[in-house]
């Protein structure tokens, strides 16, 4: 994909991202500047490639859609990088810290399950 367009169907299969996820993602704004052709039919260019690959991306991340929502508006509204790379460090910095308290929460559990099974073969063994 250089400067030509390509089909929804293609943008699927490049992706790994169903034809349903990518027209939702336009309905909700996360992909505004999608073309149609005679019919109505959508063509997509690079830059909604790497658009599609950073949502991609975020979501793996953990960043909610409202998450990315927000930061499409405050880029629609303040037409401004670094109120919105500020904003995506904050966010990512926030979920970073759950996922650390989840790591600490998920580390208690194993050692608990560690010790109730060696409580258990104990009880076996006597």
């Amino acid at each position: 994909m250089s400067d030509e367009f390509t089909s929804i169907g293609e943008l699927s299969k490049k992706l790994d991202m169903s034809q349903r996820t990518i027209r939702y993602y336009e309905e909700i704004g996360l992909l505004n500047s999608i073309k149609r052709v005679e019919g109505g039919r959508r063509i997509y260019t690079d830059a909604d490639l790497r658009r599609l690959k950073l949502i991609k991306r975020l979501k793996i991340m953990g960043m909610t859609l409202t998450d990315m929502q927000e930061l499409e508006a405050m880029w629609t509204y303040e037409k401004s990088n670094e109120k919105v790379l500020k904003r995506l460090l904050e966010l990512l910095g926030n979920h970073l810290k759950r996922l650390d308290d989840r790591i600490a929460d998920l580390d208690i559990l194993r050692n608990e399950i560690t010790e109730y099974q060696e409580r258990i073969r104990a009880k076996m063994s006597k």
